[in-house]
């Protein structure tokens, strides 16, 4: 850990001045309590720094959240090995093509009972009659950009299902509409802001009591959502491998916010952006970038870190410059030995290795923070296209 300013702690070794001087000012903002925690896989985003901790007294920030309200990963562990596995993969990708949809405006044709289900279990009246169209039909698909799904195996050969998404278009839209009238109040309220993404909702405001109602309906909606699609890709893959069991599951975010009690400050609220929990005894999630090795781990409940750890690789360069950089032959040689689209091999380029931090110097970087349970290597990747 480097202690950059009072008001900045990094992990990160690997750190660009864009990246740096965005975080600073996130932990200049008069509402921020303490320090804001940089990750080993922090990069520039939007407003806030992805994979940053941000502490806030009385108010929140709702691009700090971000515009994927509630994204985070899921894994089960199975009872299956990799001898039990048919020696080619290649149907059961094609099978997921169908139980679960992936890539831009790829979703299902009708809702499924477990999608009304949890929408009536779950209700929220605010949403449109658009909005709840798209949530019903949304709800159990993958979605696109560094989305993923994966079968992976351990250091024992142990199977595991491994799966990266979020809330969908209706979290992004309801995230779009607050962060939208917080950047109105701050501008009425003539808020000195060194970005107007950094605008946030105080408490005690119908506007905060808004937020804080949608975010948490939305975060529901995206673990669900991990959940509906782990269940029928599961079931897919037993009935491909002739049986199977689940031992394990793991299902948590990496875009949210929550009040927590930390010592010296009290109750809080901690935004976590690109970044998940790690309390003592938490069980959480971080992928590398396709090709590359995935982490079980288990938090250690470092507290300058406000209980938090990286929640992946974290991005090297843009897309943009991924695709100027690298080729489909690159990224073909990056997934030799593994069942993924290689025909869609010119759609993926910026989903690349090359184009992410190396994930094992991340973890290194973050000893401190995570025990390492269970390293993962995959061996089918299935990821939507734009």
């Amino acid at each position: 850990m480097e202690i950059v300013t009072d008001r900045l702690y990094s992990w990160a070794s690997e750190l660009d001045p864009q990246t740096l001087e965005q975080a600073l000012k996130a932990s200049r903002l008069p509402i921020v309590e303490g320090h804001v925690a940089l990750m080993p896989d922090a990069h520039l985003g939007i407003g806030a720094t992805i994979g940053s901790v941000i502490p806030t007294r009385g108010a929140v920030i709702p691009s700090a959240v971000g515009v994927d309200i509630g994204c985070g990963m899921i894994a089960v562990e199975t009872d299956l090995t990799a001898p039990g596995l048919p020696d080619d993969l290649g149907p059961y990708l094609r099978d997921l093509e169908h139980v679960v949809p992936a890539g831009l405006g790829k979703w299902h044709r009708r809702s499924s009972d477990a999608a009304e289900r949890w929408l009536a279990e779950h209700p929220n009246e605010h949403l449109s009659d658009k909005q709840l169209e798209r949530a019903l039909v949304q709800l159990g698909t993958l979605g696109s950009g560094n989305h993923f799904f994966e079968v992976c195996l351990d250091e024992r050969d142990v199977v595991w299902i491994t799966l990266h998404s979020g809330s969908r278009g209706v979290g992004n839209q309801l995230a779009e509409k607050h962060i939208k009238v917080a950047k109105r109040l701050a501008t009425q309220a003539g808020t000195p802001l060194e970005d107007p993404d950094l605008a946030w909702l105080q408490e005690m405001t119908p506007q905060f009591d808004d937020y804080i109602r949608d975010m948490l309906w939305a975060q529901d909606y995206a673990r669900a959502n991990r959940d509906q699609m782990m269940d029928a890709a599961l079931a897919a893959f037993f009935r491909f491998c002739g049986g199977g069991a689940e031992r394990t599951r793991v299902n948590c975010h990496h875009n949210f916010t929550e009040q927590e009690e930390h010592p010296g400050v009290g109750r809080v609220w901690v935004t976590r952006k690109g970044a998940i929990r790690a309390q003592r005894g938490d069980l959480g999630l971080i992928p590398g970038a396709m090709g590359t090795a995935s982490y079980v781990v288990r938090g250690t409940g470092n507290e300058p870190s406000w209980r938090s750890c990286a929640h992946g690789a974290g991005r090297r360069m843009s897309r943009t410059k991924a695709r100027k950089t690298f080729t489909a032959d690159d990224l073909a040689a990056a997934m030799k030995g593994r069942t993924w689209l290689a025909d869609r091999a010119s759609r993926l380029i910026d989903e690349i290795p090359g184009s992410y931090k190396d994930i094992d110097q991340v973890m290194a970087d973050q000893a401190d923070l995570v025990e390492v349970l269970h390293r993962l290597r995959g061996i089918l990747n299935y990821k939507g296209t734009t």
